[in-house]
């Protein structure tokens, strides 16, 4: 994961197609290494990564010394999974319609193909692919079976422009929404969904390297039991628990997409995708077939839409069409672009963490603590810290602490997530990231090290990376 798609911004000190162009005089990199340059100028997604990395032992400590308090600020490993795989899903929505400019409201469907398709390999409904086909392989293939109905959609879709767009690919998505949940071929009751088929699949699907037994791990949702991990680190043992093991395998999965992604988006073909979100007449003029590129830019985000809907379809072995076909799936995916910030690439994920967070915040959920069944959530807990006697004092008339309390919080969290969405879009139309990028004066894996070692140094420039 990564803080930024660093793509170039069109404006002062670009070239026609968003390029950058050399305003400061001089590369303080000019002559490194490129392993070093590359390394020296991603320092805040390294930094990022290890947060990530990290969070599954944070989060365990920090439970452990206090566990009303934060399980009820932190989310659950099991939250963060969900988080990797929908944030993957929202970064390729992302990737066509924050970079190209054009609304796709029938993403989903890329999303349903990725889930439905590794479900009907392991159920063997598809020919020529056994049940035990890896999972890496299914992956794979779902992935560029999404590129291929893009590309027949996009053939279409991509006649128009702006809203007309947006709704004919909502179209195309609500035709396979109906397909898929009428289609008797898949299971009995087609519309409730699919699940995996433990007598042909009863272990979790593998992640990692197919074949190569030491190199995967079995991914499962909490309610399987899956694969554990135990190894000792200088003298310390540390044992991952299934879920666990299936946040580390996914974000790395999620991990290679993004930079795949980025690398796109940071290529010349990335650069005519910026060229056609802020003036696609232009760069029609100056020589490209901008449908060509578009086409591109769609089939690659359908790819790993799929990827993302594979992962979540693996994780939880099952799937049904309104959790990975319908149309608000593709506008969850647009809230956490617009949260995270539109054509930050890696805003969408931040974006769907944040939206995550608080609608478990708000959320009246159970979790297991000390081996018990107990509420989690805002209200629980400010319940739990106030005591009865303070519930109990009246404010006015028969209104009573806990009952403004249970006006406020008790199922309000979709309530407060919408009157949120509306703030950010009014006064923060930028998002997270893309305000924070404004902030710094540039993309902020560039900026923010730039920024922090100028104020290190007394306000003295960037020397660049160290001399061995």
């Amino acid at each position: 994961m990564a803080t930024d798609a660093d793509e170039a911004d069109p404006g002062e000190g670009s070239g026609p197609l968003g390029a950058t162009t050399d305003v400061g005089g001089g590369d303080p990199l000019a002559g490194e290494p490129w392993y070093r340059r590359y390394l020296w100028d991603h320092r805040v997604h390294a930094a990022v990564v290890v947060l990530f990395a990290l969070y599954p032992f944070a989060y365990s400590g920090l439970t452990e010394a206090m566990p009303a308090t934060m399980t009820t600020l932190l989310p659950g490993i099991t939250v963060m999974v969900g988080v990797l795989y929908f944030g993957l899903f929202a970064m390729s929505f992302d990737f066509v319609s924050g970079y190209t400019g054009y609304l796709d409201f029938g993403h989903a469907a890329f999303y349903g193909i990725g889930a439905y398709f590794v479900i009907l390999v392991a159920n063997d409904k598809v020919p020529l692919l056994d049940p035990s086909t890896p999972f890496m392989f299914s992956l794979v293939i779902a992935g560029l079976l999404a590129a291929l109905v893009a590309l027949v959609i996009g053939a279409v879709s991509f006649r128009l422009t702006g809203v007309y767009f947006a709704m004919i690919t909502l179209g195309f998505a609500q035709v396979i929404y109906v397909l898929m949940s009428n289609w008797d071929y898949l299971g009995d009751n087609p519309r409730s969904g699919i699940a995996v088929n433990t007598s042909m699949h009863p272990e979790g699907f593998e992640v990692g390297v197919p074949f190569v037994d030491a190199l995967n791990m079995q991914i499962a949702s909490a309610n399987f039991v899956g694969e554990t991990l135990s190894t000792e680190l200088a003298g310390h043992v540390i044992a991952l628990s299934a879920p666990e093991v299936s946040y580390f395998m996914i974000g790395l999965v999620v991990g290679f997409c993004y930079f795949a992604m980025q690398r796109v988006i940071h290529s010349p073909f990335g650069k005519v995708m910026i060229a056609i979100r802020e003036n696609e007449e232009r760069a029609e003029a100056i020589g490209y077939d901008t449908f060509k590129y578009k086409m591109g830019a769609f089939a690659i985000s359908a790819f790993f839409a799929a990827v993302g809907g594979a992962l979540f379809a693996g994780y939880r072995r099952s799937v049904d069409p309104d959790n990975s076909l319908f149309f608000l799936v593709a506008g969850d995916a647009l809230l956490a672009a617009i949260i995270g910030g539109f054509g930050t690439l890696a805003g969408a994920l931040f974006g769907f963490l944040f939206f995550e967070f608080l609608g478990e915040l708000l959320a009246n959920n159970f979790v297991s603590r000390g081996g018990e069944s107990v509420p989690d959530g805002l209200l629980p807990y400010l319940r739990d810290v106030l005591g009865e006697g303070t519930l109990s004092t009246t404010l006015f008339g028969d209104v009573t602490v806990r009952t403004v309390l249970d006006v406020l919080f008790n199922g309000r969290a979709e309530l407060y997530i919408g009157v949120l969405f509306v703030l950010f879009v009014l006064y923060v139309p930028n998002g997270i990231l893309g305000t924070l990028r404004l902030w710094l004066g540039g993309t902020v894996a560039k900026k923010l090290p730039e920024r922090i070692g100028s104020r290190l140094r007394g306000g003295q420039a960037d020397p660049g990376p160290p001399d061995d």
